[in-house]
């Protein structure tokens, strides 16, 4: 790990000069408390009070920054920096600015192996309190599971939420929850973006879609509800987002400006109860969507920027005390309005208290401070959001020992115990739409020789390699003779004929299939391969919706993912070792009359 060879003591000395600030408090580090004493919220509050405008501006800004080490990043690493954000690495990112929390990605090189994460998290953490003000940060991320994974192997990656919503088992999705918040929590990452509350009815969500637990509220809240028990349980934060319901458009707020035509009505029967069973769970952070609920505001702002809704509805209609972080400013949705300097002071104006990711800090931070100086913004309205974060941070123990150890990683992060527990959530997730004269299971004496061909999208951060790859292994590991032959997720003529002429001498085929649309060639694959006579077996590895459009299938099954361990277990369930036991948590409509439902929201075969 990172920095390793720093003593345990040494670690801990610097917290016990920002311990003794809020003095000793009897919350626990796990699982997070609900409410913080009065004594200490009146300890906090002095804190508050020392602090410069600057710091506690600065507490607001959660930010991304490039490179595996708080204080030694490659140097392209910190060129990155220089160019994005004028500091050279994470440490004099919080000197300069104070930001509260720091947020890890992939692609910015933050997540290369649980050793190095945890050692960039106590870097940072050193870094905080090095400050005049010494104070801990929040670590986030945004780890899913599922299509949505910052951290990859050799940490344990789990089903993401539509598989977990077709369980139907809130033990399986509160387990789920644990292991990843213990295992996030031992790489000092202390909060995490997840779940997904969105309520996905509609089928061409872009951005949502199997990020969500399903398409009936109900469920989907206490599937919810489960998830934040598990992951507070294990002693980290949670944000419930999009908030207030990212599931019924077709324009992803990454790139544009969605809107939500749901009636107040339609918002409170289909979007809010996922919400409201987080608040009832004790979620700690909320996350805001970019995106325009007429209903809810006129006046066409983003519910980032919306008083009405962040206000109004969230913290007065619902009744909710706890931090409000935006999704990242930087997308397209909240930017389009306003420039870039606007949107963090009205998004502070409309209630939230974390920002996100800004595109330009100094630009957001400046900002802030003028409308500060200039009294647009009131120093005690910044101060609300400060001890609103502080109470967060004191309730997680970052004030009490927020570092961690190689022990804790190597106890804790893809243990066998672990991962046996992946599998085991897994399996109760395939779901197996149809399955004419009972091909499945496929017999190892009858179906032996197998052809696995398909889509092969960019992988997630849970895969091994190619779908196809994938599965192919599995089956093969399970007895069977399987050849794996990608052909992609736009196959063309050539490698449709190939995929055709490699059916020679197999028993079956199985054909994995990523969003087939109208006029996807995947359609083409399908029914050439049909035309064979050779049985094929569809696996829908993204939304479920694929069986719809094709034609000539003998038996169809959706994994709602493509990482292994969805993969994995949907070859035990082509093979017979487990029974498919998911159940559809989203309507598939009929292509050629989309008001029509072909499988409802429940379906599910077994054998």
């Amino acid at each position: 790990m990172h920095d390793r060879t720093i003593s345990r003591r040494a670690l801990l000395t610097a917290t016990a000069v920002a311990a003794a600030a809020v003095t000793t408090s009897t919350a626990a580090a796990s699982p997070v408390s609900a409410r913080t004493p009065v004594a200490l919220r009146d300890r906090l509050r002095r804190l508050v009070a020392r602090m410069s405008l600057e710091e506690k501006v600065g507490q607001l800004f959660v930010m991304r920054v490039y490179g595996h080490s708080a204080t030694d990043p490659d140097q392209a690493d910190v060129n990155a920096n220089l160019a994005e954000i004028g500091v050279r690495d994470a440490a004099e990112l919080i000197s300069t600015y104070h930001v509260g929390g720091i947020i890890y990605f992939a692609w910015a090189h933050n997540t290369r192996d649980p050793h190095q994460i945890a050692g960039l998290s106590n870097g940072i953490q050193r870094a905080g309190l090095a400050q005049r003000t010494p104070l801990p940060l929040l670590v986030a991320t945004d780890q899913e599971h599922g299509i949505v994974a910052r951290v990859g192997k050799p940490a344990t990656l789990l089903p993401g939420a539509m598989a977990l919503g077709a369980s139907r088992s809130h033990p399986g999705a509160r387990e789920a929850a644990r292991i990843a918040g213990a295992e996030l929590a031992a790489m000092g990452i202390n909060q995490n973006y997840a779940p997904d509350a969105d309520v996905n009815v509609n089928p061409a969500n872009p951005v949502i879609g199997v990020r969500s637990f399903g398409a009936d509220p109900g469920a989907v809240a206490g599937m919810v509800a489960a998830q934040v028990t598990g992951y507070q349980s294990a002693g980290i934060a949670t944000a419930a987002k999009h908030f207030p319901g990212h599931g019924d458009t077709t324009d992803d707020s990454h790139t544009s400006l969605p809107t939500i035509h749901h009636t107040r009505e339609q918002w409170t029967e289909l979007d809010a109860p996922p919400f409201r069973a987080a608040i009832a769970a004790g979620v700690t952070s909320i996350m805001t969507a970019h995106i325009v609920v007429p209903a809810l505001d006129p006046s066409g702002d983003p519910a980032t920027l919306s008083h009405p809704i962040v206000t109004g509805v969230l913290r007065e209609q619902l009744g909710y005390r706890g931090v409000v972080v935006t999704d990242a400013l930087g997308m397209e949705g909240v930017r389009q309005k306003y420039g870039d300097a606007r949107v963090p002071v009205l998004a502070l104006k409309a209630g939230v208290d974390q920002l996100l990711n800004p595109p330009d800090l100094k630009l957001a931070w400046n900002a802030v401070l003028t409308a500060v100086k200039d009294g647009e913004l009131t120093v005690r309205r910044i101060e609300e959001s400060v001890l609103r974060i502080l109470e967060l941070k004191e309730r997680l123990g970052l004030f009490r020992d927020p570092y961690v150890t190689g022990r804790d990683v190597d106890r804790t992060v893809g243990t066998r115990a672990h991962l046996a527990a992946a599998d085991r959530i897994a399996d109760s997730t395939t779901t197996l739409l149809a399955n004419a004269r009972g091909l499945l299971p496929l017999s190892r004496r009858r179906e032996r020789n197998l052809l696995v061909v398909g889509a092969d999208p960019a992988s997630p951060s849970g895969t091994t390699g190619p779908p196809t790859s994938v599965l192919a292994t599995a089956l093969n590991e399970l007895g069977f003779s399987a050849t794996a032959l990608s052909t992609g997720t736009a196959p063309t003529a050539a490698r449709i004929e190939e995929a055709v002429t490699a059916t020679r001498g197999k028993d079956a085929v199985v054909v994995a299939t990523y969003n087939v649309s109208a006029t996807s060639s995947q359609r083409t694959l399908v029914s050439a391969l049909a035309a064979t006579g050779v049985p094929v077996v569809t696996v829908a590895i993204r939304n479920p919706y694929d069986i719809a459009r094709l034609s000539g299938v003998a038996a169809s099954l959706t994994t709602y993912s493509w990482t292994d361990v969805e993969l994995r277990a949907a070859a035990r369930v082509i093979a017979g070792r487990v029974r498919p036991r998911g159940l559809l948590p989203v309507p598939v409509q009929r292509a050629d009359d989309p008001d029509r439902v072909l499988y409802p929201v429940g379906h599910g075969l077994s054998y």
